[in-house]
């Protein structure tokens, strides 16, 4: 069996595994709240790591805290941004909605980590004491949410936006690529009028450039940390100027243009700004489901669907069925779309459930927002990597189609009038005929007015078919 030590916090004695970093509260947590499989986010620890050592940093700069502690806080902090120490946090998400043992988890690997490094005994809170020294000026209700801001900035900045940008340059290669391939369109899911094949992955580039656009607007509030709020947004026991040195170090540290927020009664009672950027995230994930289901649909075959393009094969699709491929990259990403799409609903019931100066689903926005960033960044990674990058256009089927397809009489219209273009649509639907030579049977155009007026190339922009 493990050997255990005692560790004592406001409420009494706690037996906490002897190697263990963390302490009383944290082993707490761990005997009430081991809910589900759900562990609250690695990225929570990166940005606690940098609101705890910019908090530390705030209080040698106005006098609170010596520099020896700060020096030790930081160097600390700096282990964990480096992932060391990974194991020590294991706390489950569903837990206190203001994520204060999660907090205390943090505080209390700091503080036995510096013991450590110093030769004192795990659990004696010297020289540095989680409470009074590595949480001084802050209280859960202002430091969790400034580490939910802090990670999903980074998140969003450093995985998503990128992944996103390298998934909408490989479809616009596409889109260059396949410039001049008529294909036939299709509405409603039947046949309509050509375009080619790069409008119609230029589409798709243009959905994610404005999802794009909308990641880096939702971006705009998220800057702004609660941190110096304290309890309640008054910033109680924490010195003038505290939130403002504290965001200047957090933005230093990262890089990003964190700042205090103006009213910190507004960003503790609520997080608005986080359901506005995972609405970003929801608009993108829509987006991506409606990307991979066309392609899918036009990968459909390879002989009996659609069959317009080919993806490629990289695995087997059929545990019966030899030689069968699917689009399994297109299901994946359909699938994580829907995920986010359902946390963006959990996200909207947990900031608008805060009550009164504080919000108490605090864990679920971070569970949610965290994982959604996840979840789109890989499956935009996975998805140009084993998906888009590989396909090609299969042009015979394509052309095939084009030459079969009654839509093409749309050009005629202009001509012969709506009426009798429709006729001729039906006339050659009726009697296994092409669109050619259904309007020459009725008599309406002559075969040179045809060829001139019915060319699918140039009915892929502006045109206008008449005599």
């Amino acid at each position: 069996m493990s050997a255990f030590r005692s560790e004592t916090d406001s409420m009494g004695e706690v037996q906490v595994p002897a190697e263990r970093l963390w302490g009383a509260q944290t082993q707490r947590s761990l005997h009430h709240f081991s809910i589900g499989g759900d562990r609250m986010p690695t990225e929570m620890v990166e940005a606690f790591a940098y609101v705890k050592q910019a908090s530390a940093i705030a209080n040698r700069d106005l006098g609170r805290l010596d520099a020896e502690r700060c020096e030790l806080i930081v160097r600390v902090c700096d282990e964990l941004l480096a992932g060391q120490h990974a194991e020590e946090f294991p706390l489950f998400v569903w837990m206190t909605g203001s994520g204060t043992q999660f907090n205390m988890n943090v505080n209390e690997v700091i503080a036995n980590r510096i013991s450590q490094l110093r030769g004192e005994p795990l659990g004696s809170k010297r020289p540095v004491h989680p409470n009074d020294h590595v949480n001084m000026s802050q209280s859960t209700n202002d430091a969790f949410p400034a580490a939910i801001y802090v990670a999903t900035v980074l998140g969003v900045q450093r995985r998503l936006i990128p992944q996103v940008t390298a998934l909408k340059e490989a479809l616009a290669a596409k889109a260059r690529q396949w410039d001049s391939i008529v294909k036939i369109g299709r509405t409603h899911m039947m046949d309509a009028t050509p375009l080619t094949l790069g409008q119609e992955f230029s589409g798709y580039v243009g959905q994610l450039e404005d999802a794009l656009e909308d990641l880096s607007q939702g971006l705009r509030k998220v800057y702004r940390l609660t941190l110096g709020g304290t309890a309640v947004g008054t910033g109680i026991n924490a010195p003038v100027g505290f939130a403002e040195r504290a965001a200047e170090a957090i933005a230093a540290a990262t890089g990003e243009p964190f700042i205090t927020s103006p009213n910190k009664f507004a960003t503790q009672g609520g997080h608005d700004a986080l359901v506005t950027l995972h609405g970003a995230m929801k608009t993108l994930a829509t987006a991506l489901y409606k990307l991979a289901n066309d392609i899918r649909l036009l990968a459909s075959g390879p002989r009996c669907g659609l069959g317009e393009l080919f993806l490629p094969e990289n695995e087997p699709g059929s545990s019966i069925m030899p030689g069968k491929v699917n689009p399994t990259q297109c299901e994946a990403l359909s699938m994580l779309a829907v995920q986010v799409m359902a946390n963006d609903v959990a996200v909207g019931f947990g900031n608008g459930s805060g009550l009164l100066e504080m919000n108490v689903y605090k864990p679920l926005l971070a569970h949610n927002l965290l994982h959604s960033i996840r979840l789109l960044s890989d499956g935009c990674r996975n998805f140009r990597e084993f998906c888009v990058e590989g396909m090609t256009a299969d042009e015979g089927a394509i052309a095939a189609t084009v030459e079969r397809s009654l839509m093409l009489v749309t050009a005629l219209s202009p001509a012969i009038g709506y009426d009798r273009a429709a006729q001729v649509a039906h006339h050659a639907l009726e009697h296994g005929q092409s669109l050619r030579e259904a309007v020459l049977d009725l008599g309406w155009v002559s075969a040179e007015d045809y060829d001139r007026i019915v060319v699918p190339e140039k009915m892929v922009r502006p045109y206008v078919g008449e005599n």
